[in-house]
């Protein structure tokens, strides 16, 4: 070891941690104050620290130099626990030493709290921070400057002295070492600006590094804008053709409008200046008029003189023919009445003819049997005898009318009972059509049962057979005697009903289901269901609710409404399958399905496809839905109306009764019309007798007077019937003859008339035909009067303008540029629609869509400029922050690699130090590279944890570090136990190069930790040696006499 002479310092750490009342003190040859001749500090600097039941410290005070500080002292003396003081009583973090991750566990062990007192340099007055760590609740107490405060203070203040505790180039603890070679090319350039770098150029490079990814940001949002920009503008481009074509075909149909505004306006005025001609040719007309007329006004007064006198006549001629008319019926009356007893006379003269033919008849055959007379006498005899029989073929006649009538009548009736008869039997064919067809569709059911089921079928055939064996109704399988109302309505009730009930047998008695069951499954083995209905019916039961209360929802019906079955039937599907309180809905039942499904009375319902099964918890409340399709019916389908069949069949019923009504009727007509016939028959044969009676005893000569008094009484009715008609003959030849001369007159009248007529014939022909043009022309006034009225009403109309508005000037003008007549207009007209119509296949969509696209190309082209231009201006900002970050650290590391090269060659080695990038503008990339080499056989290589070993890590680390004193902008710099690993020789080197370097005037304090050194070190004068001891015997700081320690020191040396 060099002597005292060479060290103007020399510091002696006592330390003593195994008992209670040791202490460790720093002893230097003068009190280092920062102005003394020994050096200067540089602010930030530490002048002392104070540790007090701290780590393996009870109590001691170190004074480090200003310069190059070597702690020495052997293995666990306390020579890192200083390091553990300097980081934590700066507010260091725990994960910077390495060691503890708490506090507390840097308090000496069995002490409750530690105790911690830096004293920094600082122009103006010195910064004392205080820190008492406390185990229980591993928390700190802070005093800055005599001032309790906390954490926050002390790291402001700490890094306004330019410290950096968790820096690895200004304080690297032991534990830390290794890390150093481990830090990435990125993390080394970020260290290094913080440690010597200019306090803004770190600021810089972050500033850059933010820049830089806004930059890419902003580069992004301008490519994607670009992008965009060109996608719109190619899809414009694609789309231009067919805007061009639009607006083409949108000029067309602008024309269009605008000839088909204007169309009415000429058709108005065309009808309007018709108008006006028609008014001047009217008024023309009548003025002609007026003037005939004043010239036949004198003969036309004549003509209408005569046509009143002709009035009175003609009405008394028409008078006097009425009365000749009546007079003529009333003697064409009488002539016929004349004729009818002319009639009667002859009537009665040929009676009396047949009456005197008869009695000749009757003389001859008289005279032909005279041979007889004597029989004859006898019988003439007993016929003069007998009394008159006209009375009795009187009443015979009367019978015979009476009998005749009655068998009219019953004629009639059994004609009527024929009609209604064949009308019955129509009906009864029609009813028997209309039976078998729902028959057929019966037996299609059974079909499809016995397709499905065939022993369900076999039984129905037994049963149909033996009904009588049954007390009960026995009803066949449901699916027979269902009957759905609405086909529609099948799939809702056959998915409602199981299949295996669909096909069951249904009872009213379980008596009657038991013997059928044993018949049919028991002794014919065939697999059918049965089913008894409950003993009290259910049929009728009412729904919980009524379905008006549930139409809200859009429920329509129950399914029970939906279809007909037998009471029985019916009673088992409402206990069963509570058909009486399923509502069926439709789409609207859909849509409001989470609402429908909160209704609390709701079990089972079918919406148009689908059927919900609702369970609510007795436990939560809550409600789990479950829903299946519908599936289509298979079975009932095949509708068949039930009452609509029992009807038929009791129709049927009733019509066969009628007919057998009807023909016992009418057999009982034909037995009264024999009866009648017989009883005609016997009375005919009654009247020939009596009239052979009657005939017998004619007495002619009566009849002879009784035909002269006949043909006098009919002479007198001649008689006054002649003297009538020769009245009216008189009156008739009277009103004839004043008829004439009414004719006369006027035929006299009507000659002058017809004169005068013809005299004005000529003017009275043209009178009409100018009446009539005038006519015709006041219906033409009046319909173009219309016509323009309408056709201004509807050019208004199309034109969009008010009933009293004028024609606007820009349509006025627009109008001036199109053709004035009607012909032309629809010729352009149609020019128009046909080149319109050329233009198919387009739609406004497409223009709107490219306008808008238009619209967004120009924002999107302003904002790309807009982008690009702050991109630009971003871009020359960062150019500027690089200039301003990257020269001076180009500079820097130069300084650094010249010093760090000199270093490695001072050891016969190579070393450099660069600014590495694989990209200049990626600035979060950027990184110090150090390459070394150690031999000269080998190449330089990038110092990594693993291509180098152990001591060449540490030299290098340890010679960058060194690169760094002279350029450190930072107060004091903390290396430990870094030369571990070295072999003797490096380790010299680097000592020699720590020792030159540190001790500049130009560097600041340096903490070296070491546990050993080498002999025969060269030493400076400026640098301090702390020298750590402990064990049991050492002195406490107050009592240790660094001059009596030296003075032994040589004593012995010397006796040696």
């Amino acid at each position: 070891m060099a002597s005292s002479s060479k060290r103007k310092r020399i510091s002696h750490v006592n330390s003593d941690s195994q008992t209670s009342n040791s202490a460790a003190n720093v002893f230097t040859g003068t009190q280092p104050d920062g102005s003394d001749g020994d050096g200067r500090f540089v602010e930030g600097s530490i002048l002392r620290l104070t540790m007090k039941n701290f780590l393996t410290y009870d109590y001691s005070v170190v004074h480090p130099g200003p310069n190059l500080n070597m702690i020495v002292g052997a293995n666990g003396t306390g020579k890192s626990s200083i390091v553990c003081a300097i980081c934590l009583g700066l507010a260091g973090k725990t994960t910077i030493l390495g060691r503890g991750d708490k506090v507390g566990l840097y308090v000496k062990r069995g002490c409750r709290k530690g105790f911690i007192e830096i004293e920094l340099y600082k122009t103006g007055g010195n910064v004392v921070i205080n820190r008492e760590i406390h185990v229980e609740n591993n928390q700190s107490l802070w005093i800055l400057n005599g001032r309790h405060c906390n954490q926050k203070a002390v790291e402001e203040e700490v890094k306004s002295l330019c410290i950096q505790v968790s820096n690895l180039c200004q304080f690297l603890p032991q534990e830390k070492v290794g890390e150093f070679a481990k830090m990435s090319k990125i993390e080394l350039l970020e260290a290094t600006e913080k440690s010597v770098g200019p306090p803004e150029m770190y600021e810089y490079h972050c500033e850059l590094k933010n820049f830089r990814n806004k930059e890419r940001e902003q580069e992004n949002i301008v490519k994607e804008k670009a992008s965009f920009l060109e996608k719109a503008k190619q899809r414009n481009e694609r789309n231009k053709h067919d805007v061009n074509r639009y607006y083409e075909k949108k000029r067309h149909l602008d024309m269009i409008e605008l000839l088909e505004k204007k169309k009415p306006w000429v058709e108005y005025e065309t009808t309007r200046k018709e108008l006006e001609g028609t008014k001047r040719e009217r008024d023309e007309a009548r003025r002609q008029l007026s003037a005939l007329k004043q010239a036949q006004a004198p003969m036309l007064r004549k003509i209408q003189l005569i046509d009143n006198q002709l009035k009175p006549t003609e009405a008394q001629i028409k008078a006097k023919t009425i009365t000749i008319k009546e007079a003529s019926l009333k003697c064409k009356q009488k002539q016929d009445q004349l004729d009818r007893k002319n009639k009667e006379i002859e009537d009665i003269k040929q009676t009396l003819r047949l009456k005197q033919m008869e009695e000749e008849d009757h003389q001859r055959r008289i005279s032909n049997t005279r041979r007889t007379i004597d029989d004859l006498k006898a019988e003439l005899a007993k016929i003069g005898d007998q009394p008159d029989v006209t009375p009795r073929i009187n009443a015979v006649n009367v019978e015979l009318r009476t009998i005749r009538e009655e068998r009219a009548k019953v004629e009639g009736e059994k004609a009527d009972l024929r009609r209604e008869k064949d009308n019955l039997i129509a009906e009864y064919r029609m009813l028997e059509r209309k039976l078998n067809d729902m028959n057929n569709m019966m037996n299609a059911k059974e079909e499809k049962l016995r397709g499905r089921h065939r022993d369900t079928h076999s039984a129905i055939q037994w049963l149909r057979q033996n009904r009588q064996l049954f007390g009960g109704n026995v009803h066949e399988p449901m699916m027979l005697v269902i009957n759905v109302k609405d086909h529609r309505f099948a799939k809702f009730v056959e998915n409602h009903i199981s299949f295996h009930d669909l096909r069951a047998f249904v009872f009213q008695r379980k008596d009657d289901m038991e013997r059928f069951m044993t018949e049919v499954r028991d002794k014919m083995n065939l697999k059918v269901n049965s089913i008894s209905a409950p003993v009290e019916s259910c049929s009728r039961r009412p729904p919980s609710r009524s379905i008006e209360a549930l139409r809200r929802f859009g429920f329509f019906t129950y399914l029970r409404e939906m279809f007909d079955a037998p009471d029985e039937v019916m009673s088992y599907l409402c206990h069963q399958y509570k058909v009486h309180d399923v509502p069926v809905g439709n789409d609207q039942t859909k849509a409001m399905i989470k609402t429908v499904i909160e209704e609390p009375y709701l079990r089972v319902f079918y919406t148009t496809e689908e059927r919900y099964t609702l369970k609510r918890s007795h436990y939560s409340n809550k409600i789990s839905t479950s829903n299946s399709a519908v599936h289509p019916s298979q079975y009932l389908t095949i509708t068949v109306d039930a009452e609509e069949k029992r009807q038929l069949e009791q129709q049927m019923k009733a019509c066969e009764l009628k007919l057998q009504d009807i023909e016992e009727r009418i057999k009982a007509l034909q037995a009264e019309a024999a009866s009648l016939d017989h009883r005609d028959n016997e009375l005919l044969a009654e009247k020939k007798h009596l009239s052979e009676m009657e005939q017998s005893v004619i007495d002619l000569q009566k009849i002879e007077e009784e035909t002269k008094e006949k043909i006098a009484a009919v002479n007198s009715q001649k008689v006054s019937i002649v003297t009538v008609f020769m009245t009216q003959m008189k009156l008739r030849a009277k009103l004839t003859m004043e008829k004439v001369y009414l004719a006369l007159e006027t035929v006299g009248l009507m000659a002058e008339k017809t004169k005068l007529e013809n005299d004005c014939r000529e003017g009275a022909s043209e009178l009409k035909t100018i009446d009539q043009k005038c006519g015709r022309l006041e219906q033409r006034k009046v319909q173009l009067t219309e016509q323009c009225k309408g056709m201004l009403k509807r050019a208004k109309t199309i034109c969009r303008m008010q009933p009293d508005e004028s024609l606007p000037e820009d349509l006025r003008n627009a109008f001036s540029k199109l053709p004035d007549t009607l012909d032309e207009i629809d010729t352009m007209l149609n020019e128009e629609r046909a080149r319109a119509e050329c233009f198919t296949g387009l739609n406004e969509r497409v223009v709107e869509e490219y306008n808008k696209r238009e619209q967004e190309i120009k924002h999107l082209e302003k904002e790309l400029e807009d982008r690009s231009n702050a991109l630009n201006a971003y871009r020359q900002n960062i150019s500027e922050a690089k200039e301003r970050w990257l020269n001076p650290l180009k500079q820097l590391v130069e300084q650094i690699n010249g010093k760090f090269s000199d270093f490695f060659r001072s050891m016969q080695c190579a070393g450099e130090v660069d600014l590495h990038s694989e990209n200049e503008e990626e600035y979060d990339k950027y990184g110090i590279r150090i390459r070394v080499k150690f031999h000269s056989s080998t190449q330089l290589h990038e110092l990594t944890a693993y291509h180098q070993s152990g001591g060449e890590r540490s030299v290098s680390t340890m010679l960058y570090l060194m690169a760094l004193q002279e350029l450190n902008r930072c107060p004091f710099r903390v290396v430990d136990e870094i030369n571990q690993g070295m072999d003797p020789v490096n380790e010299r080197r680097v000592f020699d190069i720590v020792v030159r370097t540190a001790c500049k005037e130009t560097t600041s304090q340096y903490f070296f930790i070491t546990p050993k050194l080498l002999q025969n070190l060269q030493y400076a004068e400026k640098m301090t040696v702390l020298c750590v001891h402990n064990g049991g015997q050492m002195l406490p700081p107050n009592q240790w006499d660094e001059k009596a320690f030296i003075r032994r020191c040589l004593e012995r040396k010397a006796r040696a």
